[in-house]
């Protein structure tokens, strides 16, 4: 497992952008497929972006396709998150994801196994 930390969350007005950085430390970065899941209040968590080992691949679910980029930095151990043109219903915790298996454990939320503290976003209308 890696050791996860997010940062870059904060109070945004919509139309805004924030950029959201998650840190690893521990085993082999390059090694892992890195994504990002958002939790609302009384909502469930779901699937925000996903990206490859190598970061030539990045999906997206269709809430955020064209808002938002994930992108990884393997040199630095560092996964992000640019969260382009915000809007209310953007406003959720948002949490980092690891896993050595592939893109699709973390799109279908397949009980990825490192997971970052999480780090507040909200959007004001």
């Amino acid at each position: 497992q890696v050791q996860l930390v997010e940062s870059g969350g904060g109070l945004v007005q919509a139309g805004g952008s924030l950029r959201l950085s998650c840190a690893a430390s521990g085993r082999t970065f390059s090694s892992y497929t890195m994504g990002w899941f958002r939790q609302a209040p009384g909502k469930e968590r779901e699937f925000v972006a996903a990206i490859s080992k190598s970061g030539s691949s990045a999906y997206y679910a269709d809430s955020v396709e064209g808002r938002f980029t994930v992108s990884r930095d393997n040199a630095k151990n560092t996964v992000f998150l640019q969260m382009n043109s915000l809007k209310p219903e953007d406003t959720a915790v948002y949490y980092c994801a690891a896993d050595p298996r592939g893109v699709l454990t973390i799109i279908r939320d397949d009980n990825p196994g490192s997971w970052g503290q999480g780090t507040q976003v909200t959007v004001s209308s």
